[in-house]
């Protein structure tokens, strides 16, 4: 029996359609995933079984039956609950809390032949609900943890028992491993078994092709709004199959290391004993050491959170140190701004390519050239040089392949991918000493991603070096000729890229293990 289904629905943004006639059927205890590049339409989709979005054109049927869903509050209503990539938490509530917050179970109170509801919160009978549901899932957890204090796994089976909690029937995961290490990684996928025994229909968005392979009962493919495809997940749906369906062309969907090897005689970049405080005095960078050498890529994995922005900021002069130095090629750059450490050979692809790496309303050729722009080659005694900026902009948007929609558009219309080349084609174009990257490919679509990819594997060929920040831990191994961890603003472990498993990582990361020595106590007097 079908579950959920829709036919034929269409979803426009003024002239812009999102979705184009859409129709799928799921079945009951079947875990489908919905898979494509960014701005494929999935997220606009699953907004409209959630109801957060409502169709322009089309139907959803629960069961057979069509239904209207205006909020998430009628979707839930109808058995549809989801999880989004970036959770809805109260940090400072308990488990439980968390869980039942907008659904309290409140206290009835009988005076005389009267009964009264309403007044108080039954916190003894909240906490026995929730404890049974978790001992009922094997969630191992302790309902009246607050959720500041729990691992980035349990808050992702807090929302997943949010919504089973509410009784829902269908459960839509948007990214959910997308913060997870290996080990959380494997236990979420045993717990979407026992969801599938349980009788529960899971419809998971993921980029993750390992993933949708080890869990996916069929595989729904999207492109440009449209569903191209749904298969079988057997032996014939290979992960370079669905790529090349998501894409429309092949993909090399494993990075290709050209094997040349790291020039250890000559050290580009290196940081010595870099520590930082964030605005409220806390240590964020702690004693921070490290070096890079020509033809070397390291690569620093991490759970979101443990100081890698903050590192990165301090490497790039957006943020103040207390103490370390950091040196390229031997020159001291300790403390310096984006602009004098551009002049110095270093190129920056930052976090956040909006807010630190372009200007949206600024056109193509501009934004090309931001960083770079006090250049005598574009500016002459105050002017600026349009013909060589209009060259430059030519030039690059050619070699590095960048899709404009007009001959010198604002980036604002411009899709993720394209915008980061932007950036990738502005710094690398430089010829820098070194590199600096913090999640050079989110959010972008796997075509854009072989792009980058083989962009920083070609720099580091040309004997630079690079730094490379990612949530993605296969991007950080795959790239990275060495690894380091980083757990509390500390490096906790250091690996040959070639000699560690996603296990071993996942438990530096954690905490589990570190290869820091622990301080020795000072002896009281007279001990």
């Amino acid at each position: 029996m079908n579950i959920i289904e829709t036919r034929n629905l269409t979803k426009k943004f003024g002239d812009f359609t999102a979705n184009d006639q859409i129709s799928f059927a799921v079945k009951q205890g079947e875990i489908r995933a919905i898979i494509g590049e960014n701005g494929a339409g999935k997220t606009t989709l699953m907004n409209m079984l959630y109801g957060i979005l409502e169709p322009t054109s089309g139907e959803i049927l629960i069961e057979g039956e069509p239904v209207t869903l205006r909020s998430p509050k009628d979707a839930i209503a109808h058995g549809i609950g989801m999880v989004h990539q970036h959770f809805k938490l109260a940090p400072s509530l308990t488990i439980f809390e968390n869980v039942l917050l907008g659904a309290e179970i409140n206290k009835t109170r009988r005076i005389g032949s009267k009964t009264f509801s309403g007044l108080t919160i039954d916190i003894k009978e909240e906490r026995r609900r929730i404890q049974e549901l978790v001992d009922k899932l094997n969630f191992n957890l302790d309902v009246n943890d607050r959720v500041m204090d729990i691992a980035v796994g349990a808050r992702q089976r807090v929302e997943i028992l949010k919504m089973l909690y509410r009784n829902v029937k269908i459960l839509i995961l948007d990214e959910p491993t997308a913060v997870l290490i290996p080990q959380e990684v494997e236990e979420f996928m045993n717990q979407l078994e026992d969801f599938k025994k349980l009788g529960q229909t899971i419809i998971i968005i993921t980029h993750k092709l390992d993933e949708v392979k080890r869990c996916a009962d069929t595989i729904s493919v999207m492109r440009q709004g449209r569903l191209i495809d749904t298969v079988t997940n057997d032996e014939s749906a290979t992960r370079e199959s669905l790529a090349e369906k998501m894409v429309g062309r092949p993909i090399l969907l494993r990075v290709q290391k050209s094997g040349k090897p790291v020039d250890e005689t000559r050290t580009l970049f290196s940081v010595r004993g870099l520590s930082a405080l964030d605005g409220n005095g806390k240590k964020v960078v702690n004693d921070v050491s490290f070096d890079i050498h020509a033809n070397e890529v390291v690569g620093i994995a991490g759970i979101e959170g443990n100081g890698q922005t903050e590192l990165m900021y301090c490497l790039t002069g957006l943020m103040n140190t207390t103490g370390g130095t950091i040196t390229v090629d031997g020159k001291d750059v300790t403390g310096k701004w984006p602009s004098d450490l551009r002049a110095d050979g270093v190129a920056v692809v930052p976090e956040d390519r909006y807010r630190q790496g372009l200007c949206r309303e600024v056109p193509v050729s501009r934004n090309l050239i931001a960083g770079y722009h006090c250049c005598d080659c574009y500016c002459k005694k105050g002017f600026m040089r349009s013909k060589s900026i209009r060259e430059n902009k030519e030039r690059l948007v050619g070699e590095y392949d960048i899709r404009l929609s007009a001959d010198d558009p604002p980036v604002s219309s411009l899709s993720g991918g394209n915008a980061q080349k932007i950036i990738i084609a502005r710094e690398f174009s430089r010829s820098p000493k070194v590199l600096l990257a913090s999640q050079p490919t989110r959010g972008i679509d796997i075509g854009a991603t072989e792009f980058v990819h083989n962009s920083i594997l070609k720099l580091r060929d040309e004997g630079k070096a690079a730094l490379i920040i990612s949530s993605d831990l296969s991007e950080v191994v795959g790239l990275s000729d060495r690894v380091l961890v980083m757990y509390k603003g500390e490096i906790v472990g250091e690996f040959k890229s070639d000699d560690v498993s996603f296990q071993e990582l996942g438990l530096y990361m954690s905490g589990a293990k570190s290869q820091k020595k622990p301080q020795a106590v000072p002896l009281a007097a007279g001990q």
